[in-house]
């Protein structure tokens, strides 16, 4: 089947390579379109076999099924016609999600993780399912099955996805699984998607071993080509370190060396100086795994010429972040979950990415675990305090109300539905309604992110069954 490029007036960057290059667009038409997993939803009949739901940017933003003025959804699912498998409780379809343009025909393509599915009798072998965009936006036209060279139990393959131009092998972008031992590479080739390499990580040529949790890729040394970083729990020190292995490489990755890093990662350039910049999220421990447990805390990798721009050989990042650091909203406190997850891209029109930061086990009051979103400024001296803001579900203007255990902010993904230079907060709580789950959209101004005019929504809100099903436990970063 041949492949239908975009039409050069909407296209976008095939290939792309900076984080703002790369902007999740299946349909071509120069709005970013929204990726959201709910793994534990019920399709076909199953329950916990999951689906995703995609929402098209428009001129008027994002919006769901019943959005006026009207915009176009959809859901996806393995009881979808066309889609790769079939429904089954335990596969958590959509735990983990990514775009990118893996053929190169200017549209971007929808990667889904299914890390609980089982190879015939080999149990959470794991799969990953790519639906490719075309002028119509996804389609089951055109799909792609993904799975490890030799299944192994427990391996669960598409823990974590990512993809970008990591090399000049095609036009396309190349596309990363991770499972629990390193991930393997797939590059678009005569119409379909082959393996071209794997980078393990539980032995050499790191430092310390690692156990995959996140990927994200940028262009830290702005060779031309997209490089990628594996973010885990160390496996030396009983499993209570975190660490990152940097691979770049026009090439293709390699190993560079080793980063600290966190459970969840995001790329995007913060000082405005050409270089993506790393930013991870360690919610559980402070910078020294020797220290006490805190509130959690975000560290800062500053792109350059020579890539990472860091301070010595232990990866240490060029910056810190905790909720007790001068300007930021909040204080310090055991279970906060001050970056659990991580998101940047420019909320306010001023060149320089801008950071969400989840808080989800934050107190509202004497409310334990209602959760919050923190937002931090982009600089050309790296992220500031100054301006600082803070949302939560008491925040005038934001639905609902602070409840026990909602975990406001378990996700968080900034988007720019509207084209129009600023990006929007998704800020979800995957265990809202006992585990239903709800995402809320919070727009954005020239002076930031703002809660005045936001709204909330559910899977139910897309036309699929929103029961237990984490609606918001992955969105497309």
């Amino acid at each position: 089947m041949g492949v239908t490029a975009a039409p050069s007036a909407f296209a976008g960057t095939p290939g792309g390579t900076y984080a703002d290059d790369r902007n999740c667009d299946f349909d071509g038409d120069g709005y970013d379109d929204v990726l959201t997993g709910a793994p534990g939803g019920t399709d076909g009949g199953k329950k916990g076999a999951g689906y995703v739901t995609v929402q098209y940017g428009a001129a008027s933003g994002m919006g769901t099924a019943t959005s006026i003025p009207r915009v176009r959804t959809a859901v996806f699912g393995q009881s979808t016609a066309g889609v790769p498998g079939s429904a089954e409780p335990g596969d958590g379809f959509g735990t983990a999600v990514a775009s990118g343009d893996l053929d190169g025909d200017g549209f971007d393509d929808a990667i889904i993780s299914l890390p609980g599915e089982d190879e015939g009798s080999v149990t959470d072998a794991g799969r990953v399912t790519v639906l490719y965009g075309s002028r119509n936006g996804l389609t089951t036209a055109r799909v792609a099955t993904l799975r490890s060279a030799v299944p192994e139990a427990d391996a669960r393959f598409g823990l974590a996805v990512a993809a970008a131009r990591l090399s000049g092998e095609t036009a396309g972008d190349q596309l990363a699984v991770a499972d629990r031992s390193g991930a393997a590479l797939f590059t678009y080739d005569a119409g379909s998607l082959r393996p071209t390499g794997r980078l393990d990580t539980d032995g050499a040529p790191g430092r310390e071993a690692l156990l995959p949790a996140s990927l994200t890729t940028g262009n830290y040394d702005g060779d031309g080509y997209a490089d990628l970083v594996v973010s885990g729990r160390s496996l030396e020190q009983d499993g209570r370190a975190w660490s990152a292995m940097y691979m770049g490489g026009a090439a293709g990755p390699e190993y560079a060396r080793d980063l600290a890093g966190g459970t969840a990662t995001a790329s995007g350039d913060i000082d405005d100086d050409g270089y993506d910049d790393l930013v991870y999220g360690r919610p559980d421990r402070p910078e020294d795994v020797n220290e006490p447990l805190t509130g959690g805390m975000v560290g800062v990798h500053l792109g350059s010429a020579e890539g990472m721009a860091d301070t010595d050989d232990l990866g240490t990042p060029a910056q810190v972040w905790t909720q007790d650091s001068a300007g930021v909203p909040g204080t310090a406190e055991l279970g906060d979950g001050f970056g659990a997850d991580v998101s940047l891209a420019d909320i306010d029109g001023d060149g320089h990415a801008d950071l969400a930061v989840g808080v989800p086990g934050e107190d509202i009051g004497t409310v334990a675990d209602a959760g919050g979103v923190r937002v931090l400024r982009g600089s050309a001296a790296g992220l500031t305090a100054s301006g600082a803001k803070s949302f939560d579900q008491e925040s005038a203007g934001v639905p609902g109300s602070a409840e026990k255990g909602d975990r406001w902010g378990g996700q968080v993904r900034l988007a720019d539905t509207d084209a129009d230079g600023r990006s929007e907060l998704l800020a979800a709580a995957p265990g809202e309604n006992t585990s239903d789950g709800v995402v809320w959209w919070l727009p954005a101004s020239t002076t930031g992110t703002v809660s005045t005019g936001s709204w909330s929504y559910g899977g139910g809100s897309l036309g699929a069954s929103g029961a237990d099903a984490l609606f918001g436990a992955s969105i497309d970063e």
